[in-house]
């Protein structure tokens, strides 16, 4: 072998085995450094819970939920750790889907009354009225709903000024009141769209309910479904409150009554 050939090859060979020394003695990249999100237990649904309901401790359980997103009334089981004990056996006075945080403020403990009494806002009455799907605008009220009740009836009055001539008189006693149940149901279900019921349970102050008494001995009562957008955006009444007298207690007006005259 040539004496050229020879050095190349001993170059070569050197060349390599420093390249090789050099690769061995680099350190490999640090590791790229992990986030540890902070999170905490918080009582959630474990099932659908419905409105009305008795929650069971089966009902609930304990998830782990991202600290940034753990609202200020969620319930922390480093906060109340017996929460569920504590819990179980109060009504539900709104519904839970499955997966959503339990709220103390959507929970009433029961004193031996019924779902109804446990969900009513203080201070307001259940009140039931008769209804049809010709007074209950078709049967398509649903619970949750917000209606005016109107009252139709004979103005015996009237008839008298008017040298007999029958005299009808149609005018809104309440305005903007909500539906809390259509007989036995108090929330929409499967999605049904109509519950055609004979009785209609609203939700009312005291001296509405005091009202509606009485209206119910002066003729029908029909109840006009409200848009969603009057109460969801809680707009003002378009008409202008007036009280007066009518069958010996005092009757909330709103609006201006229509009179028809039978010809």
């Amino acid at each position: 072998m040539k004496p050229a050939r020879i050095i190349v090859l001993i170059i070569a060979v050197v060349a390599g085995g420093i390249a090789a020394l050099l690769a061995g003695r680099s350190d490999p990249p640090p590791p790229a450094p992990v986030v540890q999100m902070e999170t905490a237990e918080v009582l959630i649904a474990s099932t659908d819970i419905g409105l009305g309901s008795t929650v069971s401790a089966q009902d609930m359980r304990w998830q782990i939920w991202p600290a940034a997103g753990i609202g200020s009334n969620f319930i922390r089981k480093t906060d109340q750790p017996d929460a569920i004990e504590q819990l179980a056996g109060s009504i539900a006075r709104a519904p839970f889907s499955s997966g959503e945080p339990i709220r103390e403020s959507k929970l009433i403990k029961g004193t031996g009354g019924g779902y109804m009494a446990a969900i009513l806002p203080s201070g307001m009455r259940a009140i039931s009225v008769e209804v049809s799907p010709e007074t209950g605008a078709g049967g398509f009220i649903l619970p949750n709903d917000h209606v005016d009740v109107i009252l139709s009836r004979r103005d015996r009055a009237a008839e008298r000024s008017n040298g007999g001539i029958e005299v009808h008189t149609s005018e809104i006693i309440l305005a903007n009141v909500r539906v809390l149940a259509i007989d036995q149901t108090v929330e929409e279900k499967s999605g049904q769209r109509v519950v055609i019921g004979k009785t209609a349970t609203l939700e009312l102050t005291p001296r509405q309910a005091e009202t509606l008494a009485v209206s119910r001995q002066l003729g029908t009562l029909s109840l006009a479904l409200r848009s969603i957008v009057d109460f969801s955006n809680n707009k003002p009444e378009a008409a202008t409150e007036d009280t007066g007298r009518q069958g010996g207690v005092n009757v909330v007006r709103f609006g201006v009554s229509t009179t028809a005259t039978a010809k």
